[in-house]
């Protein structure tokens, strides 16, 4: 018997979520030889959030019971993507990743996505290379680009401009809004849909929704994910997801969809961080004249090798980490 065929591959337990968690650190802190390698990202929590959310499978890889690797897939109405997929150190090399791939397509399909994706290390020929053996295909890099908000206008300095938050509002206003943010994506690319995420964020209150109108009609929103126990932390407010209406004027929508979201951080004494495709090329230089600053960038890999909604006409805030 191979190694690999003595792994198993079934849904994570909540039993286990804080040795995932400790493995996701682990592992990536290792990957980037980080002196302390459990302090990789810090306060952020990305596996207990999305565990609990209802668009998001989580499974887990054990040899004899023990848990040594995950992955987390996770379903945007007709886009997929998964990740992070970790393993422990001692493990690596041992066919672990590729079992929990297998799982992973099988959830894929049995979700019916038009297109699936991933955000990998553009340096790491090994994990290309695994990537492309399931039809995965690299594309444009994806920026992880951060603002400080030292320097950033108080909130109190831009009232008149305030952004809505989705959780200020009364509950029918709450799902007209969510309705429309599920539209306004939709138009973007058939089938895309936030509304898991918005969803998940109001019940587990791990942030809110930034909301800008004109005229009472959604121009963009943001998913912000901020405090303790969130993918943000208390320091970081971490824009998962952000959408401008496109169309004329696509571009003056994502600029105050951005000053909104420095509004909102701002007020919470949080970092904005933000991830942008390369492809969508006029976001991207909007984000830099806005102050943004790239921190770290991965590759965005994608099945079919299609566009989906990395795209130049597309202002669209998000990476697949």
């Amino acid at each position: 018997m191979s190694k690999s065929q003595t792994i198993k591959v079934g849904p994570l337990k909540r039993s286990e979520l804080e040795e995932a968690d400790r493995i996701v650190r682990l592992a990536f802190g290792t990957f980037l030889g980080l002196p302390n390698p459990l302090d990789f990202m810090g306060d952020r929590n990305f596996m207990a959030p999305r565990w609990r959310s209802a668009h998001v499978k989580v499974i887990a890889a054990r040899e004899g019971g023990r848990l040594i690797g995950s992955n987390i897939v996770t379903r945007w109405g007709s886009f997929g993507f998964f990740g992070p997929l970790t393993v422990l150190p001692e493990y690596w090399d041992r066919g672990v990743a590729q079992r929990l791939l297998e799982a992973t397509m099988t959830i894929f399909d049995r979700w019916g996505l038009r297109h699936t994706g991933l955000f990998t290390f553009p340096q790491s020929s090994k994990h290309v290379g695994l990537y492309q053996k399931f039809g995965y295909w690299p594309r444009y890099l994806t920026a992880i680009m951060t603002r400080s908000p030292v320097g950033m206008p108080a909130p109190q300095a831009k009232r008149a401009d305030a952004p809505a938050l989705l959780s200020a509002l009364t509950k029918t206003e709450r799902e007209l809004a969510i309705r429309a943010c599920g539209k306004l994506t939709h138009k973007i690319d058939k089938g895309l849909d936030l509304t898991g995420e918005i969803r998940a964020l109001l019940a587990q209150r791990t942030g809110d929704a930034v909301l800008t109108y004109t005229r009472g009609v959604l121009d963009a929103f943001a998913v912000c994910l901020n405090g303790p126990g969130s993918e943000g932390g208390e320091k970081i407010c971490y824009v998962k997801f952000g959408a401008a209406r496109g169309g004329a004027g696509a571009g003056e929508r994502f600029d105050k969809l951005l000053d909104a979201c420095e509004v909102f951080a701002s007020s919470r004494g949080a970092t904005v961080e933000a991830g942008v495709n390369m492809a969508r090329e006029d976001a991207y230089r909007r984000m830099r004249s806005h102050g943004y600053r790239v921190t770290m960038q991965g590759v965005a890999m994608q099945r079919p090798h299609a566009d989906g909604f990395n795209r130049a006409d597309a202002y669209v805030i998000d990476d697949w980490r």
